[in-house]
């Protein structure tokens, strides 16, 4: 095997090892994609770019139009991991990765590694950081349905939450069954949400969101 071939193979290697790393952390965090996914992409993307460079030689081509495709051609990969759910939109972060992974594979199959690994680090300091602030500064929206193992006067509940200074934005009664949907800090919010079933006695967690 020729040197040249060596080299390209060491930009595939490096493309996909660099998109692992990403896919590392988002593995790590239990995200919709994770190594394979992110390894893959960004081998992928390598490959593309070392096709259009060397794959034409001698011929016209123009070695941009295949790197603009795999811009484009990387959005339906990104869109499967987005989902709409409880009227929340979820995998828009990991999909975006997705996104860096596939341009830090181009950067590597045209042989650019320190962008390449600069790019790698600065999106995984990125995701360490706001994961972070998220956990720590931010607030979760939890939805709970109640069922009262007995005889319980509900319309005090309201009352009883306010004590226990839970933010409480719906509150609804619905066959006997109550549901709730709470503003609770990131942090701790299993913490208060065991500390509530403590206080209120004979109710039990059906459901929580």
């Amino acid at each position: 095997m020729e040197h040249f071939d060596w080299i390209l193979i060491f930009r595939l290697v490096a493309a996909g090892l660099l998109g692992g790393f990403i896919g590392m952390e988002r593995e790590f965090r239990a995200k919709e994609a994770g190594v394979r996914t992110h390894f893959i992409v960004a081998l992928g993307s390598a490959l593309f770019m070392i096709i259009s460079e060397f794959a034409f030689e001698g011929k016209q081509h123009d070695a941009a139009r295949v790197a603009a495709q795999v811009v484009s051609g990387i959005g339906f990969i990104g869109a499967g991991v987005i989902i709409f759910q409880r009227n929340v939109v979820r995998g828009v972060t990991t999909a975006a990765g997705l996104w860096v992974a596939a341009a830090i594979g181009l950067a590597c199959g045209d042989g650019m590694y320190p962008v390449a690994i600069a790019a790698t680090l600065l999106t995984v300091l990125c995701l360490e950081m706001m994961h972070f602030v998220n956990l720590h500064y931010t607030e979760k929206v939890v939805d709970l349905t109640l069922i009262p193992g007995k005889p319980y006067d509900l319309p005090t509940l309201p009352q009883l939450l306010k004590q226990q200074r839970i933010n409480v934005e719906t509150y609804a009664i619905q066959e006997g069954k109550v549901h709730l949907t709470l503003r609770l800090r990131q942090k701790d919010y299993l913490t208060t949400i065991k500390n509530l079933m403590d206080s209120l006695d004979g109710f039990t967690i059906e459901e929580m969101n």
